[in-house]
C-alpha cells in the first residue's frame, strides 16, 4: 500500500529502474514540502507565506531543448514539422544515465490526474529531485482523492532532476538542458533546468497526442463560466491576458490554462493556476494578487523587500517571466469539478505591439480558423533601451511548442466544434493603441473588460459593425461606457499614414506566416485571410 511518507525500495520507484536510492517522500502536502524546501535551501518565505524560489539560469521554457523519440508509434503521427527528434536508443541512454545519476538521492514522488473529467485523464507520477517541484506539480496537476492513491496505477511517468547535465553527443541533444519524451513508454525526461513550468507542459504535450484521437480538442486557453451556463474559451500566448480576463469575479473560473472540449463540454486539465506576475496589483487582478500572496503559493524569480519580505511584482530584474503557482481553490469562484458544458463564445487574444488591431473583432468560422491556425500576438524587445520595432509572434494554435500532432488536427476540430454548436468568435486585442509600442500606450483592461462582457452575455452582438478594411472582420462602430475613437484604431493616431503603413506590414507578415498552412486549408479558410496589398517597398 502506497501511503504518504518516506519509502525505500520497491514502493513504485524501483519499477522505473530508480534504484538504490535514499528515499522516496510520496504524495506530501504543501507543509512537508515547505519544510524540506526551507531545510534543504531551495526557497526563502515571502511575509504572508508564499514559497519563493528561483530558477537560476532558465527562467522560461526551452523548447529548443525538447526532443520526442522517433520510432513506430510516432513516425507518422507526429508533427515532425515543429517537434524534435532522438532515436529509441538516444533517449534509453538518456533514461540510463537519469538513473544512475539518481542513484543515493532522496526523491519527491506525486500521484496526479492529468484532466477533471475521468473518461480522459491521464494518470501521472511525478519524481521530482526538488522538494518545491514537487509543490508545483502537486498544485498544477489534479489531485486524487486520498483514498485512491492506494490503487494508483500510472500511464505518464515524469522523471525530473535539475542536477543532471545530458551529453549532446551521448544523447541526441542540443545542450545541457534537455526534455524527452518516448510517447511509446509513456515516460518523460527533464534535466538540467530548474524552470519547474517543463514539469506540466510536458504532461500538456502528453494529452495533445492522445486526446484527439479520442474526440478530444486540447486547447492552449482560459476557461469560465457565467451564472447562466454559458462557458468561453480564451485562447492566448504568454502575456496576451488569459490568466488576467478569465478571473471575473462574475463568472466562474474552469482554469487559466490548458483544456479538454470534448462531447461533454469543457474540462480542466490542471488543479491550479500559473500566472505572469510582474506588475500584478490588487487593484487591476485581486483574485490573483491574493492567490499569490496565500500559504502554498510558489512564486518563481519574484525579488522580495529584503527589510518586510513582502514580494516586490513590479521588480523584472530577474526576469520577466515572473510566475506564481497557486491552487484554484486560491480563487474564490473557481469551480470545483473543473468541468463546464459546451461554450457559447471563443475568445482569441493578441497583444498587438503594432497598435493597429481593434479592441474586438466579430470573426467568422473560417475567419476563427484562419486566426486559430495563425495565433498571432507580438512581442517588445529591449525595453530598457527604449522604443524598438515591435516582432511579431505567430505560434499555431496558440501553443505551437505544445503540438505534437499536425496543426490542421486542431484547427479542423476547433471548425468543427465551433459549427457543431454555434459558437460565436470573437478577436480581442490586449496590446497596445494610439501607436506602435513606444508610441501609443496599452489597451485600458477597463475597456477590454467592457467589451468582453458585452460579448459574453450577448449585448454586443446586437450593435451595428463595420468590416475592418484591413483583416476584413466585423469591428463595432459604439458600445455604452466605452470611447467611439478607442473601437476604430486609425483615430487613435496622430499619424493616419503611419498607421496605413503600418497596417498593411502587419497583413503581409499574416500573409507570409499563413503560407505554409495553404495547402492544408479549403477555399474559404483562404479567403478569410487579409486581402490589403503590401505597399511597395
Amino acid at each position: 500500500m502506497q501511503e504518504t511518507g518516506v519509502h525505500n525500495g520497491a514502493h513504485g520507484a524501483d519499477k522505473f529502474g530508480l534504484k538504490n536510492l535514499k528515499g522516496v517522500y510520496w504524495n506530501f502536502g504543501a507543509p512537508q514540502l515547505y519544510e524540506h524546501a526551507l531545510r534543504n535551501g531551495e526557497a526563502v518565505l515571502s511575509a504572508d507565506g508564499a514559497l519563493c524560489a528561483d530558477t537560476g539560469v532558465f527562467t522560461g521554457r526551452s523548447p529548443k531543448d525538447k526532443f520526442t523519440v522517433r520510432d513506430a508509434t510516432t513516425e507518422n503521427t507526429m508533427w515532425w514539422g515543429g517537434n524534435q527528434s532522438i532515436t529509441a536508443d538516444q533517449f534509453e541512454t538518456l533514461y540510463q544515465d537519469f538513473l544512475k545519476h539518481a542513484e543515493g538521492m532522496q526523491l519527491f514522488a506525486q500521484d496526479l490526474y492529468g484532466g477533471a473529467d475521468p473518461s480522459f485523464q491521464i494518470k501521472t507520477r511525478v519524481f521530482t529531485e526538488l522538494a518545491w517541484h514537487s509543490l508545483f506539480i502537486r498544485t498544477l496537476l489534479r489531485r486524487p482523492e486520498r483514498a485512491d492513491l492506494a490503487s494508483f496505477v500510472p500511464e505518464l511517468t515524469i522523471i525530473d532532476l535539475p542536477s543532471f547535465r545530458a551529453d549532446p553527443a551521448r544523447h541526441g541533444c542540443r545542450s545541457e538542458n534537455v526534455v524527452a519524451i518516448d510517447f511509446a513508454r509513456k515516460i518523460v525526461l527533464i534535466g538540467g533546468t530548474q524552470y519547474a513550468g517543463e514539469m506540466k507542459k510536458s504532461v500538456f504535450t502528453t494529452l495533445n497526442y492522445y486526446l484527439p484521437e479520442k474526440g478530444v480538442m486540447p486547447m492552449h486557453c482560459s476557461a469560465n463560466v457565467g451564472p447562466n451556463g454559458d462557458t468561453a474559451i480564451f485562447f492566448g500566448l504568454s502575456g496576451t491576458g488569459k490568466t488576467t480576463l478569465s478571473a471575473d469575479p462574475n463568472r466562474t473560473l474552469i482554469g487559466d490554462d490548458e483544456h479538454g472540449w470534448g462531447k461533454d463540454g469543457v474540462f480542466n486539465f490542471e488543479g491550479g493556476c500559473y500566472a505572469k506576475c510582474i506588475k500584478l496589483s490588487p487593484e487591476a487582478e485581486p483574485e490573483i494578487f491574493a492567490a499569490s500572496n496565500m500559504f502554498g503559493a510558489v512564486l518563481e524569480n519574484v525579488v522580495l523587500d529584503e527589510v518586510t519580505r513582502k514580494p516586490d511584482f513590479d521588480d523584472g530584474s530577474k526576469t520577466e517571466n515572473t510566475r506564481s503557482a497557486y491552487p484554484l481553490e486560491s480563487i474564490p469562484n473557481a469551480s470545483r469539478t473543473g468541468r463546464a458544458g459546451q461554450p457559447k463564445n471563443v475568445v482569441m487574444l493578441a497583444a498587438d505591439a503594432f497598435g493597429v488591431m481593434p479592441p474586438i473583432a466579430k470573426l467568422t468560422p473560417a475567419q476563427a480558423m484562419y486566426h486559430f491556425l495563425s495565433g498571432y500576438t507580438a512581442k517588445v524587445a529591449g525595453t530598457e533601451r527604449g522604443v524598438t520595432e515591435p516582432t511579431p509572434e505567430f505560434s499555431t494554435c496558440f501553443g505551437s511548442p505544445f503540438l505534437p500532432r499536425d496543426p490542421s488536427v486542431y484547427g479542423n476540430m476547433l471548425r468543427e466544434l465551433i459549427a457543431k454548436h454555434n459558437v460565436d468568435c470573437w478577436l480581442v486585442n490586449t496590446g497596445w493603441t494610439g501607436g506602435i509600442y513606444g508610441t501609443g500606450h496599452r489597451m485600458p483592461i477597463k475597456v477590454t473588460r467592457a467589451l468582453l462582457t458585452a460579448a459574453l452575455d450577448g449585448s454586443l452582438r446586437n450593435v451595428e459593425f463595420r468590416t475592418d478594411p484591413y483583416f476584413g472582420f466585423a469591428v463595432p462602430t459604439a458600445l455604452p461606457g466605452v470611447p467611439s475613437e478607442i473601437l476604430d484604431p486609425v483615430k487613435t493616431w496622430a499619424d493616419k499614414a503611419a498607421f496605413d503603413t503600418t497596417a498593411r506590414k502587419l497583413v503581409g507578415m499574416f500573409q507570409k506566416n499563413f503560407a505554409k498552412f495553404e495547402a492544408q486549408v479549403d477555399a474559404e479558410v483562404r479567403a478569410a485571410a487579409p486581402d490589403v496589398k503590401l505597399a511597395a517597398e
